[in-house]
């Protein structure tokens, strides 16, 4: 690195419904993020099922990559390292060539329904958790493998793990994502391998395992060509699943804290030490996904902000674009005890009709839902209620005391939602950052590279270090619980 250049990373996060490519430095205030190129993203119906076109993605990842550096050449900094991090479960089979086999399966298709049975016929489903913690999803990736007509000749590569390889021509498979597949043994981070053969697969199916932080390789010469970047710049893992970069930037300074990243889905839940693997854990369908400096994100994965999203994008087809915070203001002026749905249910997985559905899910005839703010708010009180279960959930089945709640990521700046989920749990809400998959995306980067303290082998508690940056650059805004009536869910403390 040239004297007097600031180091930067490149933080590429994309989740199901579009990508950012985001510049990142460290200065004495505290983490900037730049985002220098946005880009729609959407699984889309090809070949007769719900897809990824990941040739589309490799090109606007290659096009904010150019944008990136041309951006720090234009402020003398340099291009330190780029992380990658997506959406969940789903991944591209790779043949020896390197050539895809089929585009990659979209987690919302419909395939996995008739592969359930089959997996746990050959696992069954206590011993699937007793050995990977992971909550019961219909998509999980352990489904979907038991899905395809063949695995012969190929490795499956997460999302992220494809975007890499396609950067740089190494396969590797990140370990917080690896969590989420159903395959990997919660208790020691390694392959549960002996799952795999009852299952029909071969221990070599994923590429070895990283954890976030290691350098997984550096630019092809056409990427680098491509892109104006220098061929040694590196592509470093890093918490690829989003949420595990998301809550490793909460910006928490005490350990009794709940998160909800917020976004297309809920992930809801505690960090923890150690998995709980228990049947109890398993009944009420908590998940124990791996987060950075391994550590635990005991976890549900709730409804999201997927029910308004698809109303939204329903309402502006019958007409003019809605006008979102109108209806926002609308439904917060609306009486409290209103209709309540099951926001975790699957029959709100797959696009299409989602006003009606929600309508018919809460027992509404003609005119009882009569409005869409009604339905804004339906959506926003059922999701808070959802939370509350959670929560109370978790200090139950884990004895993590909660005196906060860190709710971060898009849904962080959806006031009404914020307010009603502290209303529902009895507890404040701190929500922000917006950005918190990119700022931990980008913060593992710079602790890899020395620039933050904590890590690997770290005296200290676990990212003690990445914290403390995303508090200094956190924009937070604090939520109180209004006094609500008495049947009203609250979360407990635990001692």
């Amino acid at each position: 690195m040239a004297a007097g250049t600031t180091p930067v990373f490149v933080a590429v996060d994309i989740g199901a419904s579009s990508g950012r490519v985001i510049l990142g430095r460290l200065t004495d205030a505290g983490p900037e993020l730049d985002t220098v190129h946005r880009f729609p993203n959407g699984a889309q119906f090809l070949g007769g099922a719900l897809r990824w076109d990941v040739d589309a993605l490799v090109a606007e990842v290659l096009v904010g990559l150019r944008r990136a550096g041309e951006a720090a050449a234009r402020t003398g900094d340099t291009v330190m390292s780029i992380g990658i991090d997506t959406w969940a479960v789903d991944y591209g089979l790779v043949d020896d060539a390197g050539t895809l086999r089929h585009l990659p399966f979209s987690y919302r298709d419909e395939r996995t329904a008739a592969s359930i049975d089959v997996v746990h016929h050959a696992v069954p489903p206590g011993q699937l958790y007793a050995r990977t913690g992971l909550q019961f999803l219909p998509f999980n990736t352990v489904y979907q493998l038991a899905a395809e007509r063949s695995l012969q000749g190929v490795q499956a590569l997460l999302i992220p793990d494809l975007l890499a390889y396609r950067l740089t021509g190494e396969r590797r498979t990140e370990a917080t994502n690896a969590s989420t597949t159903g395959l990997l043994d919660a208790a020691t981070g390694t392959w549960a391998e002996d799952l795999f053969a009852p299952l029909g697969l071969s221990p070599e199916l994923f590429p070895p395992l990283v954890e976030p932080g290691t350098l997984i390789g550096r630019l092809l010469p056409a990427v680098a060509s491509a892109t104006g970047l220098p061929a040694d710049t590196a592509v470093v893992a890093v918490g690829s699943h989003d949420t595990a970069s998301a809550v490793a930037a909460v910006p928490a300074d005490t350990p009794h804290f709940a998160y909800i990243s917020s976004g297309t889905w809920s992930l809801v839940g505690v960090e923890l030490d150690a998995p709980i693997l228990t049947a109890e854990s398993r009944t009420a369908n908590f998940t124990n996904e791996r987060g950075v400096d391994g550590t635990i994100r005991y976890l549900r994965n709730t409804g999201g902000l997927w029910l308004l999203q698809e109303c939204l994008r329903e309402w502006s087809v019958e007409g003019p674009e809605p006008d979102l915070a109108g209806l926002l203001a609308a439904a917060a002026d609306l009486p409290p005890n209103g209709p309540i749905i099951d926001a975790d249910s699957t029959d709100f997985l797959a696009p299409g009709s989602m006003p009606a559905r929600i309508r018919r899910a809460a027992g509404a005839p003609p005119g009882g839902l009569p409005t869409r703010e009604a339905v804004v708010r339906c959506i926003l009180d059922s999701l808070a209620a959802a939370y509350a279960r959670t929560l109370q959930d978790a200090v139950r089945l884990s004895g993590h005391r909660i005196d906060v709640i860190h709710v971060v990521g898009g849904g962080s700046q959806n006031a009404l939602l914020c307010q009603l989920t502290a209303d529902r749990t009895g507890l404040p809400v701190l929500a922000g950052p917006v950005e918190a998959t990119a700022l931990g995306n980008v913060l593992v980067q710079a602790r890899a590279v020395g620039l933050l303290d904590g890590g690997p082998g770290s005296s200290g508690p676990p990212l003690a270090g990445i914290r403390a940056a995303a508090r200094r650059s956190a924009r937070t805004v604090r939520y109180e619980p209004a006094e609500r009536p008495a049947a009203t869910a609250r979360v407990p403390s635990a001692t």
